[in-house]
């Protein structure tokens, strides 16, 4: 019998996703997955010796434990629904977190936050009230960005257009191109920004790269739509991964922040994330946290109770919060570490190339310059998985496996065009 859905053709596996499921049925015992961007561990047990792991493992950081201990011998906690706008202390600490405690705009309440389901869910809800209220609905999305970015928006209704932004040639940020595709943009029209590490290429502007960002955006009156997926996971330091946003926020005009705590907080699973829209006015804010509710409910009615609760029990506490900057700057550091050892073990092998962008470039990922053919053949004969681009995590890599990555890409470079 003929189901009513056989006219549904089978859906590619998603890009980034279908790296996993190749390499969950590798059963090579060298192979190395570096195609998804989570942390994963590098040595036998964290700085307080209260987790014990394997290395190559995913990370529950040990602030992360406590604070869960914490809610589970709390008698007093239930599993009502929260409100549709989530938990009031998670939506003030987060945008505290990213606007900074001395925030004008927080201390004039002109900033209308929202608890959303991690960056994704932000972004989402994000473009679904800028089309119901915003007077363009064209986005300005860097080239390349995050795969999923275009297809959150255009689900949304918004039109995705694109500006320059990596340069090829010198494996850097094409400042010139992006200027001149962002100064001939229509006036009002969105513009998507990667607050920090920017996913996939890991090419930042610098300050003043941003401040003349910033006075263009502006100029033309632009909307700024940040994404801020590593705030702390980049440099190690959560106010210098916050610089570009305070930035827009400090000059008193409108920007909308898409939160994350899946990396800084290793909160992956828990789907935890925060949708900030900086407002001109108190009065605007609170019109806009109204209409961004009825965005959220029938999407998901409310979102979930635990995740924001770890976060905001951490926020919290000086204690906590002061443990957790200290991992947090442990696992930026290790990643900052890995690209300094493949940078020097490419360099010692005598890999043709210019390798040095692999220490400019900040955050979880590298753009490796490795173009598809290459990446296939370091699948094919080394079992190592990535993206398709040439995109490699670098949280996926450890001091045991720098070696073999550095075999397969001296192997791709000069046997691969």
């Amino acid at each position: 019998m003929d189901s009513v859905f056989s006219n549904v053709d089978r859906a590619p596996e998603d890009p980034i996703l279908g790296v996993t499921v190749a390499y969950n049925n590798d059963p090579s015992p060298s192979k190395l997955n570096l195609g998804v961007g989570a942390y994963r561990t590098e040595v036998v047990s964290s700085a307080y010796l209260l987790s014990i792991f394997v290395e190559g493992k995913p990370l529950v950081l040990d602030v992360v434990r406590r604070a869960e201990q914490q809610l589970v011998n709390d008698p007093s906690r239930v599993k009502e629904y929260i409100p549709i706008a989530g938990l009031a202390d998670f939506n003030k600490l987060s945008a505290k977190l990213i606007l900074g405690a001395d925030s004008p705009a927080i201390q004039e309440s002109r900033v209308a936050t929202i608890q959303c389901l991690s960056g994704t869910g932000s972004l989402r809800v994000g473009a679904e009230f800028l089309k119901k209220h915003y007077h363009q609905s064209v986005i300005f999305i860097p080239k390349p960005t995050w795969g999923n970015h275009p297809k959150v928006f255009n689900l949304a209704g918004l039109s995705v257009e694109y500006y320059r932004y990596y340069d090829p040639a010198t494996r850097g940020l094409d400042f010139q191109g992006l200027l001149e595709d962002l100064g001939a943009a229509p006036s009002g029209a969105i513009v998507l920004l990667h607050a920090c590490a920017h996913n996939p290429t890991g090419v930042d502007p610098t300050p003043e790269q941003w401040e003349q960002i910033r006075q263009l955006i502006r100029s033309k009156s632009l909307l700024p739509f940040f994404d801020s997926a590593y705030q702390g996971f980049a440099s190690g330091s959560l106010d210098t991964d916050a610089h570009s946003v305070r930035t827009f926020v400090a000059d008193g005009g409108e920007c909308l922040i898409a939160q994350s705590y899946a990396k800084n907080m290793g909160l992956y699973g828990e789907r935890v994330g925060a949708l900030s829209i900086v407002c001109k006015s108190a009065d605007v804010a609170s019109k806009v946290e109204s209409q961004v509710k009825l965005v959220v409910r029938p999407m998901y009615s409310s979102p979930p109770i635990h995740g924001a609760s770890i976060v905001a029990t951490i926020l919290k506490s000086s204690d906590m919060y002061n443990d957790w900057t200290i991992e947090l700057k442990g696992m930026a550091d290790r990643i900052i570490s890995m690209r300094q050892q493949l940078f020097e073990a490419l360099q010692a092998k005598g890999t043709p190339g210019d390798w040095s962008h692999i220490i400019k470039q900040i955050g979880m990922f590298t753009f490796t310059g490795l173009n598809k053919e290459q990446v296939a053949f370091m699948t094919k004969e080394y079992h190592i998985y990535m993206t398709s681009d040439g995109r490699i995590s670098m949280a996926g890599l450890s001091t045991k496996t720098v070696p073999h990555l550095v075999d397969a890409i001296h192997a791709a470079v000069t046997r691969v065009v």
